[in-house]
């Protein structure tokens, strides 16, 4: 009997520390929580892409991460006061529409870390990540001036911000490197949620001439893709490869890997335990944008040979392209 008493006291001690030492290493990993952008997780752009970022820094460096949504905190400023309360070490705002509530929480809290995506805090507890989107989309618009039948190309932001701006002047540069006689239709939907919006607007550019359309505007930009599926023409995609989106029609995505910049930051966090990098801007060189494979249309290998010179040129800055 005495035997027995020993043995399951020796069980329990090895349960109570087993579940000390599980508790201690969840508690000594790294936590990083989002607060997505309005369009939402499963966008199959923006926020996806931020997603599959920090889903493969958990898988490979053994953060924790969690999100929060506008649909459950009905403003910016409260999901970054829930991921404060939660014990985040870093809270990242998704986005140029956060920046102002991240701003307020990041000076009430100095000493919480932080990130903001496609914006710029001057704060010491902020980190911003920048892309050199107009990279990509001047690809985007080389492939359009090269290929348009018409000389008419059409170009639908969403949210009006400097985001959108650069990627409008990076399109409108890369069509007249290729095509200088073609034409850019410009069309602002003011958001990045309306799917119906995009459709319309992206049957007015098709009434207009345009075979080419670059909709850099989220969900809206659904609506553009199949509006032009339907109509016979050709759209990019944004952010990730969207070509399952429209697989008529979507030639390829101006791709902004947010992904890889989201990883690469969660990799600081880890290695040194805070945050060593003082801003991140990713460009082409840096492999944080590009041009998604090319599908639907066929290519000749002059026209291969000259986007990929162009992107050499950019790559080398024997081009510079403009914000």
């Amino acid at each position: 009997m005495k035997r027995w008493t020993i043995y399951l006291l020796m069980l329990c001690v090895v349960a109570i520390t087993g579940c000390s030492h599980h508790q201690a290493a969840a508690e000594s990993k790294i936590k990083i929580g989002i607060m997505l952008s309005e369009s939402g997780l499963g966008d199959q752009s923006f926020n996806d892409s931020a997603f599959y970022g920090l889903e493969k820094a958990r898988d490979e460096l053994g953060i924790l991460f969690d999100y929060k949504e506008l649909a459950d905190t009905g403003d910016y400023k409260t999901g970054f006061e829930e991921l404060i309360a939660q014990g985040y070490d870093l809270i990242i705002g998704h986005g140029p529409l956060a920046e102002e509530d991240l701003r307020i929480v990041a000076e009430e809290y100095p000493e919480q870390q932080f990130a903001i995506v496609d914006s710029n805090i001057d704060l010491p507890n902020v980190l911003n990540i920048n892309f050199k989107e107009q990279e990509a989309s001047f690809l985007a618009g080389a492939l359009a001036g090269m290929k348009t039948n018409t000389d008419i190309v059409g170009f639908i932001g969403g949210e009006t911000s400097p985001v959108t701006q650069q990627l409008f002047s990076g399109f409108r540069q890369g069509v007249a490197a290729t095509n200088p006689e073609a034409e850019v239709l410009e069309r602002s939907a003011g958001t990045s949620s309306d799917e119906d919006l995009g459709a319309k607007l992206a049957f007015e550019l098709v009434v207009e001439g345009a075979d080419y359309i670059f909709p850099p505007a989220g969900t809206t930009g659904k609506g553009v893709i199949q509006r032009a599926q339907e109509s016979g023409g050709y759209t990019f995609g944004l952010n990730s490869d969207q070509f399952y989106l429209g697989e008529e029609t979507v030639v390829s995505s101006a791709m902004k890997k947010i992904d890889v910049a989201l990883f690469s930051i969660a990799k600081d966090l880890v290695d040194n335990g805070e945050l060593t990098i003082d801003e991140l801007e990713l460009g082409l060189k840096e492999n944080g944008v590009g041009l998604a494979p090319i599908r639907v249309i066929a290519m000749t290998k002059t026209e291969e040979e000259r986007l990929n010179e162009l992107k050499n040129n950019i790559i080398n800055e024997s081009i510079l392209v403009n914000e």
